[in-house]
């Protein structure tokens, strides 16, 4: 049987002319009876609006007698009132002119020039009912009114309830209205600023649910408004809403809340805040998870400091909120400011390329790759790119915050999908982390997904930072929480200590470079036990020892007056420090080679850990060894070049595959049984040694040493070196305190003595490229120059240091051209640091690092290099550079700093006389 309710939902199909008959009196008792009149009519008043809206355009809609034409006046109450009680006709009539509040983010459409300015169609809205329906009756409630829709007709049924639309009152509604004066209230003024913030109820063309609104509401001005009145209503009501005691919201939350108890909101956080309190001025409360808003405000207010002070000080602030509130993120913070995942030696890297993080922002955001490249090059950064894009983007509803400790699982996630769809599922989490995002997150969200955060923030500057904030706000040991240990104590005082935590935390740190086992320590049990909780073992790799640079014979003995020393030769191979872990026997199974890097390089030399028994005497149970693994001509018996090792296979070698051999040189022991050695004299170290360790010819050798005390004798053992296919001598000092084995330092007590440089700026030097010019002539086709750059530790950038052309063969050309072509990107990162007339063709990303030799160096007004260490206006640039090797063993961030650019110019002979102040870098590196 067919049903009433169903020919009515049918009435769309039904010709205009045959409407008449479904509103006659036969049907309509029936449709009545079904509580669907009112949707019925609304549906059908719909579809003639649309009808009659786009005939306007087409035609002049046709003059009607005044009385007809005249739209009823919502001046007043009493009109409006008379009104609904004159006939049932008028009230239909009247429902295809209700409002609807429209969206804040779309134009209203232009009317028409031919179309009557007082038949403008006006929308209506949905808004629910306030209160319990269930327990009113309809006799008790009443319609909530607004000034900017009219009145909204609430029902006792879900149906009604769905479907209230903004009508005037019925003959046979039994709703009672409230009546309000006929005088408006005045509007409160609201300052743009509270406008643009002031979210719209219908984003994106979707009705958000609206918030209940309380019933006693009056009803206010309903005469027709435009809609920037409309709106510029709404939100004065709303905020007039918000001040009374017993009303809820009537827009959606906004971000500058304050959530959890906390007593800042998260928008207003700020560690750059002058007498910092690590729990009033956090924004979050104890227990509760680091916002990740809180991180990244931290970042962005780095980003704008360049005092390095200053940078340390902000970040020592926020590190104590996290010590005393949330002390299980200081390891996710710390990590996140470095931009690492783990320690080095785990190898657990993102591995994101740039296309794939801009095609994550552009699906999100629904730009087009090509959109979102271009935003990239405009902002010179493709992290700023993404946050304006995001601030940009409208969304239905507002996604989970984020948390510190959430994204940087996140990052460890990304980074350990692997497999044939691991690049859709890192987009895929990529998008689901930007799409949270607030403000500053999407910046540096993405460029810790690129590797770089770029902000000045240096690790020696996090290990400072750190100090500082345990020296002012100690771990909470005993019980005892103090927040501010610095009262009490002169700034003398504070800062001596403040340098005391500093060097224990850095030298631990060095000897044990895990945060995994560092920061634990340091929570449970404080600073000073640290040397106690982390020590050297084996399996954990050190930043090795470096040496300084000397120019000249007469420089060793202007350093080492006095005072014992050796040379070695100086071999040119690959750095392997060698970890045989062990309690009663050394577990060769468990053995590590690891780079100076601190890169797993196990699998990389199968045949020097098979050789490893053959090494270690009876008395060796554990060890850690600083080699140098070389190229070597076992028939000959003969050092070859490193360009032939570096074409040995990298990783995963099979012993049967291997072509080049190689001959490991020991020079150092760092741990013997258990037992660190690095605080012994190196003439103890070097004793040790040579009695729990074998040699092997050809296999495992000692560094060919020996003790000078004459000019003549370095002069005569360096030539045996040359001979012996080596670069030259390293020197080192024997005995005293400074004989020490210095972890992460470029140490003044070892000094490096290189055959090309006795005359020259007394070492090389390892750039990094940074773009190329297209050859002419016999290199046409190829990349014939290339832009080099040092690296500013300070500033985290590249700044330009000279133009580089010869030394490269036509085989040289061809193969770096064809390397450095997967590095091509479309302009010059924001780190650049380079004068325009010096601008190359291509632009590369920071990757490759290259050996450098030069006649000497000068003041350059078209470089950046150094610029501001010597002359204020000018860089140092190399004269007659010339290409050595690639430094594939190098990372760009372990290039040659400006600084020490700075020392070489300034090391010069042309310059000393005028040298006022003498740096030395015998610092952690």
């Amino acid at each position: 049987m067919i049903s009433i309710r169903g020919i009515v939902r049918a009435c769309s199909l039904v010709p205009k002319f045959l409407q008449p008959v479904f509103n006659s009196t036969i049907l309509k008792p029936h449709i009545n009876s079904f509580n669907c009149y009112d949707s019925y009519i609304g549906f059908v008043n719909k579809r003639n609006m649309s009808q009659k809206s786009i005939l306007s355009f087409f035609k002049t809609t046709p003059k009607k007698p005044a009385e007809l034409n005249k739209e009823p006046s919502l001046q007043n109450d009493s009109v409006a009132s008379n009104a609904s009680e004159e006939s049932p006709v008028k009230n239909e009539k009247r429902l295809s002119k209700r409002q609807r509040l429209e969206s804040s983010d779309e134009e209203s459409a232009p009317v028409s020039p031919k179309t009557n300015p007082e038949k403008k169609k006006v929308k209506r809205q949905r808004i629910e009912s306030s209160g319990s329906e269930s327990d009113k009756s309809a006799e008790d409630m009443e319609v909530v009114v607004r000034k900017d829709v009219g009145a909204v007709k609430t029902y006792s049924s879900p149906r009604s309830k769905k479907k209230a639309l903004v009508q005037e009152e019925s003959p046979k509604s039994k709703i009672k209205v409230k009546e309000e004066k006929t005088t408006p209230e005045p509007k409160e003024k609201m300052s743009p600023k509270t406008e643009k913030k002031t979210p719209s109820l219908f984003q994106n063309g979707v009705t958000k649910k609206i918030k209940e609104a309380p019933s006693s509401v009056k009803q206010e001005n309903l005469s027709p408004k435009s809609d920037k009145d409309s709106k510029t209503d709404a939100d004065s009501n709303t905020d007039k809403d918000k001040s009374k005691k017993d009303s809820k919201p009537f827009l959606e939350k906004k971000d500058n809340v304050i959530v959890n108890g906390a007593k800042v909101a998260e928008t207003d956080y700020n560690p750059a805040k002058p007498k910092y309190h690590p729990i009033d001025d956090a924004c979050w409360t104890k227990g509760q998870e680091v916002p990740y808003l809180a991180l990244a405000k931290t970042l962005e207010a780095i980003e704008e400091t360049s005092s390095r002070l200053k940078i340390i000080e902000i970040l020592a602030n926020y590190l104590r909120s996290v010590i005393v509130l949330t002390p299980e993120d200081l390891l996710p913070s710390i990590y996140m400011c470095l931009n690492q995942l783990a320690p080095a030696h785990h190898s657990l890297e993102l591995g994101i390329a740039e296309t794939y993080l801009m095609k994550a922002v552009g699906q999100c955001t629904g730009r087009s790759l090509a959109h979102t490249r271009a935003a990239a090059r405009r902002c010179g950064d493709l992290g700023r790119a993404a946050e304006s894009a995001r601030a940009q983007q409208r969304t239905m509803g507002a996604a989970a915050r984020l948390s510190a400790r959430k994204v940087f699982a996140a990052f460890r996630e990304v980074a350990r999908m692997t497999g044939q769809a691991s690049v859709n599922k890192k987009i895929a989490k990529i998008q689901s982390l930007y799409v949270a995002c607030r403000q500053s997150e999407a910046r540096f969200l993405i460029r810790s997904f690129e590797g770089k955060l770029r902000i000045g923030l240096a690790e020696q500057s996090v290990l400072q930072a750190l100090a500082l904030a345990v020296a002012t706000t100690p771990p909470c040991i005993n019980g005892e929480q103090i927040l501010d240990a610095s009262k009490g104590l002169s700034q003398e005082e504070f800062k001596s200590r403040v340098d005391e935590h500093a060097l224990l935390i850095k030298t631990t740190y060095c000897e044990c470079p895990d945060y995994e086992r560092l920061l634990p320590a340091l929570l449970q049990h404080g600073v000073h036990a640290l040397p106690t909780h982390c020590r050297l073992e084996p399996g954990t790799p050190l930043k090795p020892m470096l040496a300084s640079p000397t120019r000249g014979v007469g420089e060793i003995f202007d350093r080492f007056e006095g005072v014992q020393f050796t040379c070695e030769w100086k071999y040119d191979g690959e750095r392997a420090q060698i970890h045989v872990p062990g309690d009663e026997a050394p577990d060769l199974t468990k053995a590590k080679i690891f780079s100076r890097n601190q890169e797993d390089n196990t699998s990389k030399y199968p045949d020097v850990v098979r050789r490893l028994p053959a090494l270690l005497k009876e008395s060796v149970r554990s060890c850690v060894l600083d080699c140098e693994a070389v190229a070597y001509d076992v028939a000959n018996k003969q050092i070859l070049p490193f360009q032939i090792l570096s074409t040995r296979k990298r990783k995963d070698a099979q012993e049967s595959e291997i072509k080049v051999q190689v001959c490991v040189f020991v020079f150092d022991l760092l741990l013997l049984n258990g037992r660190p050695l690095v605080r012994r004299p190196l003439l103890q170290r070097r004793a040790l040694l040579r009695e729990h360790f074998r040699e092997v010819p050809g296999e495992w050798q000692f560094a060919t040493s020996k003790d000078c005390t004459t000019t003549e004798e370095v002069q005569q053992f360096l030539e045996e070196s040359v001979k012996g296919s080596c670069e030259g001598l390293m020197v080192k000092m024997l005995t005293g305190d400074n004989a020490r084995y210095d972890i992460a330092r470029r140490s003044h007590n070892w000094l490096k003595l290189k055959k090309d440089y006795l005359e020259g700026v007394g070492d090389s030097i390892d750039a990094v490229v940074l773009g190329a010019y297209w050859g002419r002539g016999r290199r046409a086709g190829r990349y014939g120059g290339f832009l080099l750059a040092c690296r500013d530790s300070g500033g985290d950038e590249f700044q330009a240091l000279c133009r580089l052309g010869t030394g490269f063969s036509d085989e040289d050309l061809r193969r770096l051209t064809d390397s450095l072509s997967q590095h091509v990107i479309d302009g010059p990162r924001n780190y650049y640091r380079y004068d325009p007339s010096s601008a190359p063709d291509v632009w590369f990303a920071a990757h490759a690092v290259w050996e450098l030799r030069c006649a000497d160096l000068s003041l350059s007004p078209a470089h950046r290099a150094a610029q501001g260490l010597v002359a204020a206006d000018r860089g140092i640039s190399l004269r007659f550079p010339r290409f050595v090797r690639e430094r594939e063993d190098k990372t760009p961030e372990q290039a040659t700093t400006a600084q020490q650019i700075a020392d070489m110019y300034l090391a010069q002979d042309q310059v000393r006389n005028q040298q006022t102040k003498k740096v030395d870098n015998d610092d952690f590196y």
